[in-house]
């Protein structure tokens, strides 16, 4: 860039950096910025706008146009060249505005009479915050020089709005983390909590966008970068990968070594930027770039981008990946994602979980589920949004997130714990109680689990015992294979909490977003239906037969069950069977305590396996129905995407139709049959599950409550009536039958 055109740049963020050191409101800021901009930028008109909401722009500030429309000019996200260049969130120039495609014409401003527009977008880590524009009446475009320029102040505008520079009278202006939010995601876990917030990774603030000392700066980020680059390399050096691995780990190595962007961050530091807005700045930059992108692997490796020009932040600002804030009283963690290592660091501490991305059956769901504690996923800009200690209500029953909010939306959310609480305390009361309905027949009611700690809540929820412990969650929290004897020793401590009560083990149920760090990664279209479950582990018969060895061991002679995921066809469980045949063999011939007795069954979770030949459900011990699995695969609707999920519903006639068929086969073949997943823990759907004939159910630990109240007082053999009912009258779904009857027993 030519010297003139730095020193101009470098001279007009000077003339900022004094009007923002200014002590003035935030209308008189922002009133003499834009007509230093002007002045600087030799352009009749500077305006500035800036979102009241997520879908309107205001004009906030002009120099140009008519006084009269500031704060009364707005504009929908995607309207005219300025909602253009905010939807697109990038520069709009052009010397004929008036014919450019999307031009809207707003007469209370008086811009009919300039042609030349360049609209350069305010944004703040890909977050669009407002517009910067000039304009001036001669046709011309704005050069690459000009352009860049008004990037740079743009970044300054950015860094200056998140840190309350122009808060001032009116939405636009109102203080940034200061006014009421509502977000809505996705339920992860049901649950509705009050609490503060507690950011997993807090924000880098940068305080110092504009420097004094150009040259010092450039020293700054080189000595900054240098280190940055040692520690990735100190990451790589000690990660032993290979195959995709390793080429995953050389692209985060190349990104840090790129010349390029050490380039970009030096010229903007040349132009007056400090080393962190520096930073910031082509990382917003390439946040809009490769966001984007439509190709899998570029969305990737923009994680890649984010983590480094983060780690390089916290070397400059010396923030670390901690501010010292202290966990509040009731503490709600806010994440864009997080493994299950680190989340099980915190510990049953947390009254509830927010992230941006993560999904239904990720390692965060699990535990959340362990744990019983709300969680919200897909809350989109929930960790731009929240600062550490703001007030949060997290409602998990509707996937709405609220925060910092109105007093009277407190006092309702309140009003609805206080109820929840009120019908916990009902519940305890028949805790002891069995699940038996008042047509006599009685219904065994198990929780999942899948951490030693999950197993203090069996006897205070009444549970009849664990109808499914997810051993996977052992390997998932480690950065190594975990040894036979660990296993064994955690599976020996299950049993014994479990104070004789059945245990059924699954075995390792990895693959779809269930990844260990330790194996080799596999990029699959399709996870889901991919390389997962029983499928690893016959393809890795030594991890399979380990896994049985440490049960048979952790038994230490007690009655054993174990059951293999994800069986799809008839010849996989046989040929799972075979290694636990093997795996006992073994034991035998160490002289180790063989299980008094021990059942092998199968999760039914695929539709192929209802239509297997008679002879495997004679064969096979005990059969339980991964309602999870079976439901989206039935249905062709895969759980985690929330335009298909929810159109398709338990009580769908077609699906319990089908699982009438899998109780038919499994009673003819004397095979006990249960029913395992979040169905089996909502009380209407728990009732027609069993008025089908499901006489063992398995659900998280607090929906048994919940379940066993509604199933004592209803008559089993009436609600299948009225399924019945329902059903020969060309209903496709029987809620509405099921509730209305319900309602007719209560009143």
């Amino acid at each position: 860039m030519p010297d003139r055109t730095e020193s101009e740049s470098r001279k007009l963020l000077g003339r900022l950096q004094a009007a923002l050191a200014e002590d003035s409101a935030g209308q008189a800021r922002l009133n003499r910025i834009v007509r230093l901009i002007a002045s600087s930028m030799q352009t009749e008109v500077c305006s500035i706008y800036l979102f009241r909401d997520a879908e309107t722009l205001e004009l906030c500030a002009t120099e140009g146009l008519q006084p009269e429309a500031v704060h009364q000019t707005r504009m929908r996200m995607g309207e005219g060249l300025v909602g253009r260049t905010a939807r697109s969130k990038t520069v709009i120039n052009t010397a004929d505005a008036p014919a450019e495609r999307g031009f809207r014409y707003m007469p209370e401003t008086g811009e009919e009479r300039y042609s030349s527009f360049c609209g350069v977008p305010i944004q703040r880590l890909g977050e669009a915050l407002g517009v910067l524009v000039v304009q001036s009446k001669a046709a011309r475009l704005f050069t690459s020089d000009e352009v860049y320029a008004l990037e740079v102040v743009a970044m300054v505008l950015a860094e200056m709005t998140e840190l309350g520079a122009f808060v001032g009278d009116g939405a636009a202006l109102s203080a940034r983390h200061q006014r009421s939010v509502m977000l809505r995601g996705t339920i992860g876990q049901e649950g509705a909590v009050q609490g503060q917030v507690y950011l997993h990774e807090p924000r880098v603030v940068v305080t110092n966008p504009i420097s004094d000392d150009p040259e010092a700066e450039l020293v700054r980020l080189r000595e900054a970068v240098d280190q940055l680059r040692i520690s990735v390399d100190e990451l790589l050096d000690g990660n032993a990968a290979e195959g995709e691995q390793a080429a995953v780990l050389q692209a985060y190595r190349m990104f840090a070594q790129s010349r390029s962007w050490m380039r970009r961050m030096e010229s903007d530091v040349e132009s007056g930027l400090s080393a962190e807005a520096a930073v910031e700045k082509e990382q917003s930059l390439a946040r809009t770039r490769m966001g984007k992108s439509n190709d899998a692997y570029m969305r990737d490796r923009l994680h890649d981008l984010d983590d480094l020009s983060n780690r390089l932040l916290r070397i400059l600002t010396g923030q670390g990946s901690s501010t010292g804030a202290e966990m509040p009283e009731n503490p709600v963690l806010i994440a864009r994602n997080i493994g299950p290592g680190e989340l099980l660091e915190y510990g049953k501490v947390l009254k509830g979980i927010v992230l941006e991305e993560g999904s239904v059956g990720s390692h965060a769901a699990i535990v959340a589920r362990a744990w019983a504690i709300p969680l919200i996923i897909h809350a989109s800009g929930i960790t731009t949004e929240a600062l550490n200690g703001d007030t949060i209500l997290v409602d998990g029953d509707q996937g709405i997130v609220h925060l910092r909010p109105e007093e009277t939306v407190t006092a309702a959310f309140q009003d609805k714990v206080a109820m929840q609480a009120r019908a916990q305390e009902r519940y305890a009361s028949i805790r002891d109680e069995p699940a038996q309905a008042l047509c006599g027949t009685t219904i065994s009611l198990h929780m999942n689990a899948g951490l030693i700690a999950d197993l203090p809540s069996l006897a205070p929820s009444g549970a009849d015992g664990v109808g499914l412990f997810r051993t996977e969650l052992q390997f998932l929290v480690r950065n190594q294979m975990p040894q036979r004897s660990e296993l064994s020793a955690l599976y020996a401590r299950v049993m014994d909490s479990a104070q004789g009560r059945r245990v059924a083990f699954r075995t390792l149920d990895i693959g779809s977003d269930k990844v260990l760090s330790y194996m080799k990664p596999n990029d699959e279209p399709n996870p889901a239906m991919g390389w997962r479950a029983i499928r690893v582990g016959l393809d890795k018969p030594g991890v399979l037969r380990m896994q049985l060895q440490a049960l048979i061991r952790g038994a230490k002679g007690r009655p054993l069950s174990v059951m293999f995921p994800f069986i799809a066809a008839p010849s996989e469980f046989r040929a799972a069977r075979a290694e636990w045949d093997k795996a006992l063999a073994r034991e035998e011939g160490l002289g180790h305590p063989l299980p008094v007795s021990a059942e092998v069954g199968a999760m039914l979770e695929t539709p192929s396996l209802a239509f297997a030949p008679d002879s495997f459900f004679k064969e096979v011990d005990f059969i339980s129905v991964g309602g999870n699995d079976l439901k989206q695969f039935f249905f062709a609707a895969d759980r985690e995407n929330e335009r298909v999920r929810r159109r398709y519903d338990t009580l769908d006639v077609s699906f319990l139709t089908f699982l009438e068929q899998i109780l038919a086969r499994c009673h003819a073949a004397g095979t006990p049959i249960s029913f395992c997943g979040e169905d089996a823990g909502r009380p209407i759907e728990a009732m027609a599950l069993s008025a089908l004939g499901f006489q063992m159910l398995s659900m998280r630990p607090a929906s048994i409550g919940p379940v066993k109240h509604l199933l004592r007082r209803v008559d089993l053999s009436a609600a299948k009536q009225v399924i019945d009912e329902a059903r020969d009258a060309g209903q496709d779904n029987v809620r509405e039958a099921l509730t209305g009857w319900l309602a007719a027993q209560r009143g």
